[in-house]
């Protein structure tokens, strides 16, 4: 049986005028199935030269930079005819900088320090939104468009307290079947985390439902099909 066709990895440009931080946000990216980071930049200039040279999809954008504003980086490069999708990444939290990002046309704002899971939640629904977009015909009707702005809106408040939450829980069982020499069941990755089988076959969903993990059935000789996860590889 012939599997599903793999979309190529979305390519990112993280900027950063902290080596350390912009390190930390390429490791959160690299995390995420179906990312690639394909450069950083630690100042205006290389942001702007970067983007240039490597056309990425998506650009992680600090806005305190030391030979410049951020975010009239961000006004020229969403010039540009093939503008990359920008998120602003900031410790800068006052209104009239969030508006301005806003006006100019950032997918979203998030304040640093972040999580993982903030992060990967944004990046989670830009990936779906540009699949959707790959989809349409030469013209798309309003109900096409109102679903990809639909995909792009971040995870409701109760949403990201459940994913900041279940991230301690999500890790311990991706590592359980990540070190396993074939798929696990719920019972398998229960047994080896330490926790129920119900939170495990939670945590097993979200990942899978995240494209991290492959559900496999497999089928015995009566009865319904036993699920069975494995590690996507990219």
């Amino acid at each position: 049986m012939s599997g599903q066709p793999v979309s190529p990895s979305l390519t990112v440009l993280v900027v950063d005028d902290d080596y350390r931080v912009a390190s930390v946000h390429v490791g959160f990216v690299e995390a995420v199935p179906g990312f690639r980071v394909v450069g950083q930049a630690h100042s205006a200039a290389d942001a702007l030269r970067l983007a240039c040279e490597l056309k990425p999809d998506l650009v992680l954008m600090d806005i305190y930079l030391p030979d410049g504003d951020g975010l009239q980086v961000v006004r020229e490069l969403l010039g540009e005819p093939s503008a990359p999708a920008v998120i602003v990444i900031s410790a800068a939290n006052d209104i009239a900088t969030v508006r301005k990002a806003v006006q100019l046309g950032a997918l979203h704002y998030l304040v640093k320090p972040f999580g993982f899971a903030q992060l990967a939640e944004r990046l989670a629904a830009f990936r779906r939104a540009n699949e959707d977009l790959g989809g349409f015909p030469e013209e798309a009707t309003q109900h096409d468009i109102d679903r990809v702005f639909d995909l792009l809106r971040p995870a409701t408040v109760g949403q990201q307290e459940e994913l900041r939450r279940l991230a301690p829980t999500l890790q311990s069982v991706y590592d359980a079947v990540a070190s396993g020499t074939g798929s696990l069941s719920a019972n398998d990755v229960a047994a080896a985390v330490g926790i129920s089988r119900t939170t495990a076959q939670r945590a097993l969903t979200q990942l899978e439902q995240s494209d991290v993990l492959k559900l496999e059935l497999r089928y015995g000789a009566t009865g319904r099909p036993e699920h069975r996860y494995g590690v996507k590889r990219r």
